[in-house]
Order: C-alpha cells, then sequence, then structure tokens
C-alpha cells in the first residue's frame, strides 16, 4: 500500500467521523475533505507549494469521491 492509498483511506475515515459525530450535513463532506487535503499535501508530502496543492486537492477529491462511487455501488 502506497502513501496516497493510506491517505485516502484516512481522509474518507475523517470524513465519516465529523458526519457521525459532529453531525456534519451530507453536502459539506467534500468540501471538508478538501480542507483537510491541502495541509496535508502542503505539509505531509516532501514536494513544493504548488504540487503540494495539488496533491492536496488530488487527495481530496479522491477520498470523497471513492466513497461516493462504493456507496452508490453497494445500494
Amino acid at each position: 500500500m502506497e502513501v496516497g492509498e493510506l491517505t485516502v483511506e484516512v481522509f474518507i475515515a475523517l470524513v465519516e467521523l465529523f458526519k457521525k459525530s459532529l453531525g456534519l450535513p451530507v453536502r459539506y463532506a467534500p468540501l471538508v475533505s478538501v480542507l483537510l487535503g491541502v495541509p496535508v499535501g502542503i505539509l505531509y508530502l516532501d514536494v513544493d507549494l504548488k504540487t503540494g496543492i495539488v496533491y492536496g486537492l488530488i487527495i481530496g477529491l479522491s477520498a470523497c469521491g471513492l466513497y461516493s462511487g462504493a456507496k452508490s455501488i453497494t445500494k
């Protein structure tokens, strides 16, 4: 498992935690995922600022897309 895959899974878990424990409305889940992804992309990954922002966006959007895709398949 690579760092990106692990990060996406952690983001899915964090957003679900926000939704269930803090009552985050479902429509804000992608926004929270992206807002968590950008700082992680900048601070956690060893890349320049622009690349970190792009990677953070990719990680955040992947997390919300992966969850909604899996959810729609299981229904």
